[in-house]
């Protein structure tokens, strides 16, 4: 598995393009198949998708889409192609997902939200054409791109009008790395989220609760995994925990896997020798082990 990513480190969810360069848009990722699932004006949004070996449309195989980080502005979706790679050779389709950023189509977090939402409604909608269970379609996503992943699950709002909503645009699990879920001050006076507050400011749009997934839980949200560093200063800690505290009191299920000292962007591919990547990623797949969307690798013994 091979990417080169502009890691997340740019204050408040922005991608750093110091490092490696300016990213080259829109990308040229290597899959089984690119295919467009949303066109806005000129632009194409698309999926690119990766299959299981000898993967036939009859299978039902279940499906997991990434949405990238990058702060609503930047970002590029090639940040997940490891983990597609990995989850394909483990018996999912899995498909990374562009969408609208502000840096590229000036447009506020509302049309990135209803961009991911219609991206897991095409998934639902192509399911036989796919080989795609319809009922086992997780979304996940980092940062920036773990909000919209969650917004699929939780907000009530931002479905495209002219796509069919008796194809539901809500995943059945989620798989979140460091995200943004929670974008307004749930006390008044709460410090907690000064500075993200006022590096979104001019993109959240008129309703910042609105597209804040802490505001939205409500009982049967899809099960939950969330991987986050407690030293990340961009998303703090303390954020995750509330919203797991809700999602718990309100019968969802939600597990935090925290990871000590860590901090923004620590799972992604090549960080730190790749050690917080194999670990998270074992974990995401002992996760959807646990849901019945992978088998279980054997078990070795010693002779």
């Amino acid at each position: 598995m091979r990417l080169t990513i502009s890691l997340l480190c740019m204050a408040m969810l922005l991608i750093s393009n110091n490092a490696m360069g300016q990213k080259i848009y829109p990308p040229k990722i290597d899959s089984s198949q690119m295919v467009t699932y949303k066109q806005v004006g000129d632009v194409e949004l698309n999926l690119w998708i990766f299959y299981p070996d000898n993967h036939q449309p009859a299978d039902k195989s279940p499906a997991i889409v990434f949405f990238f980080g990058g702060g609503w502005a930047n970002g590029t979706p090639e940040q997940f192609v490891p983990h597609c790679k990995y989850l394909a050779d483990r018996g999912m389709i899995a498909a990374v997902a562009d969408y609208r950023v502000f840096s590229r189509h000036q447009v506020m977090i509302p049309s990135c939200v209803a961009d991911a939402k219609s991206a897991v409604r095409w998934m639902r909608e192509h399911a036989a054409e796919l080989g795609i269970d319809p009922n086992r379609i997780a979304a996940g996503g980092g940062s920036a791109g773990g909000h919209l992943a969650a917004s699929t699950a939780l907000l009530p709002k931002f479905d495209e009008p002219e796509e069919d909503p008796g194809i539901s645009s809500k995943p059945n699990a989620l798989v979140l790395f460091n995200p943004a879920l929670i974008l307004v001050s749930p006390e008044p006076g709460d410090t907690t989220l000064h500075d993200l507050q006022k590096n979104i400011r001019n993109r959240i749009g008129p309703d910042p609760e609105g597209v804040s997934p802490y505001h939205q839980v409500k009982e049967n949200a899809p099960p939950t995994i969330i991987f986050h560093g407690t030293k990340d200063t961009t998303v703090p800690f303390l954020t995750i925990r509330m919203f797991s505290q809700k999602m718990k009191k309100s019968g969802n299920s939600c597990i935090v896997m925290a990871y000590k000292d860590q901090t923004h962007g620590f799972f992604n591919y090549r960080r730190s020798a790749n050690g917080p990547y194999i670990d998270t990623v074992n974990k995401m797949d002992r996760f959807l082990v646990s849901l019945g969307y992978l088998k279980a690798p054997p078990e070795s013994s010693s002779l």
